[in-house]
């Protein structure tokens, strides 16, 4: 028996009721429910659906077209079991305007019974083509008596599902908890002074109207997660992260970090050997740091810049403050050829300067992977460099006060969080500086980056040649080939970048074997490599460690390479299906070239005809090789080029907002923040609560 709810219990009262005290709800199918984060009746109102399909009326079975779903009625004239490669039940129904198959490969005997010829019923479901014409595979259906059976009055949502929670279930469960409250006791954490922008609703009409919209309802600016109600929550959801986010920096000042005053001056030994002077954003970025690292507080800072603007050096300027006041500094890189790189780098540079950099990466040899353990642990090393094997089990450091990470959308806020906390010694945490490649408008890294300050290195080392970008058809295909035999002659290497025909990695692979082997056969002369996200990490490094040293004059790759190694002496970058690939995703790739003093030169193929998007994305990135003019541009076009994914910002998973799509909320969410930080801590608890969970890690809040 369900405890009943008190006579005297308000609204506000049941919504904080623990989803068990709803009628069915026992023990198991909570937990299932605990897996979309329901616990209690209030969450349920926040499962919102992932979209909506449209029961509110009839198709004549006549207009139905391969792909579309919808609700047809008909009656039964024959129904059987067929045998063809499986047991299966079939059912054919007309309406008078054409006909339709219903199959089934699951089904009772009382099922087929209940299909009986003469049978009126009401389907819903996807038709396709099959082997009799137009079918449903498993469509929803009910039988019809003689009275009329009233259509769905409101669309119906397809929620986010959990293992042995079906539609029905969910959906009863959602409309049990409305009734449960009404509009005015779904509270909204959002103070009227703070603000929302102009024209959302409040916080009960967006999510009474999201889990049940009217059959009038705009159909495409639900789908697109532009109407108002989606944009109400999406404020929210993005307000919730965004104060998260400020709040662990908040927390994060109040603990003590080691004041790195460099006694050593090994900061200064460091910048005088290199063999080049650093660019004035470089120079500010590190004073930037420098600041950041005498304190005695925890450094948050992230240092972003466009592809070759000598991030690393910064990195490693600060890796000697910390080695030169006695403690060690761990930079980690996304994957071991980038950790290898590092590595070699950072070697070159301090060797001069007595001081030893260990590497450590999974593939290493037991003996050499055990000596720099050993070694870090004492605190012999000063300087590691490694990939996420860094925070494994069983790697401990003697004083870590600064972890730097590359290529932050890599990892994402939790593994960097994992091993700030291996350094966490005698009470101190150490610094970080996050390093990233891909340039972000500012309003958009005021929000994604909330815990971080941001430093930016806006240009690039001098004597770089600039990258010339040419867009052709793949019907020119023949003379890219030729180039790339001119350039192999003049003793440079090439890339060329598969199509990107599927989100599938084994479609991918066997895509960039095709290509390399039609390559192979038409350069007879020229040594072709191949790396793709299938190979096992040895067989790729192994790849591009002989591109590297010159032994594979052409790679074929698929866009694992679009953060890779160095290699000066390539100087042509060909990318297949171009117009298929984003404005970041180009920009990265084309960074591959033109680390050398060579001109360089990246081919944009496409296949025609292309949408007005693609043309806009391709002239971008034909006209400009900056950056920060790029993610400015990108944003502007919303297109599916993502500047930042969910792993890239540190966000936990976001359910209704994108941050490409909702950036306009973006100022007014930060405005939002500032008023809840004043005045509203538990406000500020609350949303994060009700959007992000009980995850410590992300803010310690209230």
């Amino acid at each position: 028996m369900k405890a009943a709810a008190g006579a005297g219990e308000s609204p506000a009262d049941r919504a904080e009721r623990p989803v068990t005290t709803l009628r069915g709800v026992g023990a198991a199918l909570a937990e299932r429910l605990g897996k979309l984060g329901v616990t209690r009746v209030a969450d349920l109102l926040f499962v919102l659906p992932l979209r909506y399909e449209d029961r509110t009326q009839v198709t004549a079975i006549g207009q139905l077209g391969p792909g579309k779903r919808a609700a047809v009625e008909g009656e039964v004239l024959l129904t059987e079991v067929a045998y063809r490669g499986r047991r299966q039940l079939l059912c054919r129904i007309s309406d008078g305007s054409g006909m339709l198959t219903l199959r089934f490969f699951y089904f009772s005997g009382a099922q087929q019974a209940n299909l009986a010829r003469g049978t009126r019923l009401r389907c819903f479901g996807e038709a396709r083509r099959g082997p009799l014409g137009l079918e449903m595979v498993h469509p929803e259906y009910r039988r019809l008596g003689h009275e009329a059976v009233p259509l769905e009055e409101n669309l119906t949502p397809i929620y986010p599902l959990t293992g042995g929670v079906p539609q029905g279930r969910l959906r009863a469960l959602v409309g049990e908890a409305l009734r449960e409250m009404d509009r005015a006791t779904v509270r909204d954490w959002i103070p009227p002074e703070a603000g929302l922008p102009e024209g959302l609703p409040s916080l009960g009409e967006a999510v009474s109207y999201l889990h049940h919209p009217p059959r009038e309802a705009r159909h495409e600016e639900l789908a697109a997660g532009r109407h108002p109600a989606q944009r109400r929550l999406a404020f929210e959801e993005l307000l919730a992260h965004h104060l998260s986010l400020k709040v662990r920096k908040r927390a994060l000042k109040t603990d003590p970090a080691w004041a790195l005053t460099d006694e050593a001056g090994l900061t200064r030994r460091f910048l005088a050997g290199l063999p080049f002077a650093l660019t004035g954003a470089q120079r500010r970025a590190l004073d930037d740091a420098e600041r950041d690292l005498v304190t005695g507080v925890p450094m948050a800072r992230l240092v972003q810049g466009d592809v070759g603007c000598g991030k690393t050096v910064v990195a490693a300027a600060a890796a000697a403050r910390a080695a030169g006041s006695g403690f060690q500094a761990t930079l980690m890189a996304p994957t071991e050829l980038l950790a290898e790189q590092h590595w070699r780098n950072l070697r070159d540079w301090f060797h001069p300067l007595g001081e030893t950099v260990a590497l450590v990466s999974g593939s290493q040899p037991p003996r050499a992977r055990r000596s720099a353990l050993a070694a870090i642990a004492s605190g012999e090393v000063r300087i590691a460099v490694g990939t996420h094997a860094l925070f494994q089990e069983g790697i401990d450091f003697k004083r870590l006060a600064l972890v730097i990470v590359d290529e932050q959308h890599r990892f994402g806020v939790q593994q960097r969080m994992r091993l700030q906390e291996k350094g966490q010694k005698e009470g101190r945490l150490p610094h970080q500086l996050i390093m990233t490649a891909t340039p972000i408008p500012r309003t958009l890294a005021m929000t994604a980056y909330a815990d971080l300050d941001i430093s930016v290195i806006d240009e690039l080392p001098p004597g770089r040649t600039p990258i010339l970008t040419v867009v052709i058809p793949e019907q020119r295909r023949a003379e890219v080939v030729l180039r790339i035999v001119e350039a192999c002659r003049a003793g440079r290497q090439a890339y060329w970048v598969c199509p990107l025909i599927d989100e599938s990695d084994e479609l991918r692979a066997q895509a960039a074997e095709e290509t390399a082997a039609t390559l192979s056969a038409a350069l007879p002369g020229v040594r072709v490599g191949l790396v793709h996200g299938r190979m096992p990490s040895a067989a790729k490094d192994a790849a591009m460690l002989a591109f590297k040293a010159g032994k594979i004059q052409l790679l074929v790759a698929t866009t694992v390479i679009e953060v890779g190694v160095d290699v000066p002496n390539a100087t042509l970058m060909v990318v297949e299906n171009a117009e298929r690939m984003g404005l970041a995703q180009l920009h990265q790739l084309r960074g591959r070239v033109g680390r050398g003093t060579e001109a360089s030169t990246c081919v944009l193929l496409y296949r025609a005809p292309l949408s007005p998007l693609a043309r806009e994305r391709l002239k971008v990135i034909r006209d400009t090789t900056d950056g920060f003019e790029i993610a400015r541009r990108d944003l502007a076009l919303r297109g599916p080029g993502e500047l930042l994914g969910t792993r890239q910002t540190g966000l936990a998973q976001l359910r209704v907002a994108d941050l490409m799509r909702d950036a306009d909320l973006l100022p007014q969410v930060q405005e939002a923040a500032e008023v809840l930080l004043a005045s509203y801590p538990l406000n500020i608890a609350a949303l994060a609560a009700r959007w992000i969970g009980d995850d410590e890690r992300y803010g310690r809040v209230g």
